[in-house]
């Protein structure tokens, strides 16, 4: 129940932010927003007002508590969820773990559950410190998720256990690759023809999108094996035993 609740956790996280944003990014008329032209954290911004850094555009969003109150629900269900499913355990002869555990042993799984725990703080700090009221604050915030967060979905392909499915273990590290490249690229100005926005979404949704499938993954995983209990002794209830003695 503990393994399943974090996975729902996960998936709970992600899908409420994509809703919000969706409501609170139809809020936005003056202009319309942008997923190139805008950052996804304007939509958390407090004030209305022409911004210039990194690129010039207005920036007025009517829903930022909105917004901002997702930012910290997702970061906080992350974590939660990385705790809840954080439990390692020997392995077996075949070098799989055993159990219902998620990771493996060892120093890599524990480096990469603390460094996607980063990311979750990071999405927290985002939504207490918008970025037209502490810049600072957001900009640590978005190094946490951007840089520490993909840095643990890179040794997450190592650190997960062999029961994981191999094309999620390796999902896993090709996706953090390429997000901490976008990272690059968005912190130097070299967008690609994506926009600012676009960029930055890059080194931001593989993360959500990778989280969200593992939960989902670990969600169905449970529930069969919920039902396989109860098939067998449905299975057993149906036997017919030998019946009484002929005269």
């Amino acid at each position: 129940m503990r393994e399943r609740i974090g996975y729902a956790a996960w998936i709970a996280g992600v899908a409420q932010f994509f809703v919000v944003h969706g409501i609170v990014e139809s809020a936005w008329t003056r202009p319309a927003y942008s997923w190139a032209r805008n950052n996804i954290s304007d939509l958390g911004n407090v004030h209305c007002g022409l911004r210039t850094w990194p690129e010039s555009r207005y920036i007025c969003s009517p829903g930022h508590g909105l917004m901002n109150g997702s930012f910290i629900v997702l970061g906080v269900l992350l974590v939660v969820g990385l705790v809840l499913t954080g439990g390692t355990g020997r392995t077996g002869g075949d070098g799989g773990a055993r159990g219902g555990v998620l990771w493996r042993g060892g120093r890599v799984a524990a480096l990469s559950r603390t460094l996607l725990a980063g990311g979750g703080a990071g999405f927290v700090l985002i939504g207490l410190a918008p970025t037209d009221v502490h810049t600072g604050l957001h900009v640590v915030g978005a190094a946490l998720l951007m840089g520490a967060g993909n840095a643990g979905l890179v040794l997450a392909g190592s650190g997960l256990a062999d029961r994981v499915p191999r094309p999620l273990r390796r999902a896993a590290g090709l996706l953090g690759t390429a997000a901490l490249l976008a990272f690059g690229l968005f912190l130097s100005g070299h967008y690609l023809g994506l926009g600012m926005g676009g960029m930055e979404r890059v080194a931001a949704y593989p993360l959500l999108c990778w989280v969200a499938a593992l939960g989902l993954w670990g969600v169905a995983l449970r529930a069969g094996r919920a039902r396989a209990p109860v098939a067998e002794g449905r299975a057993g209830g149906d036997r017919v035993g030998p019946g009484p003695a002929g005269g």
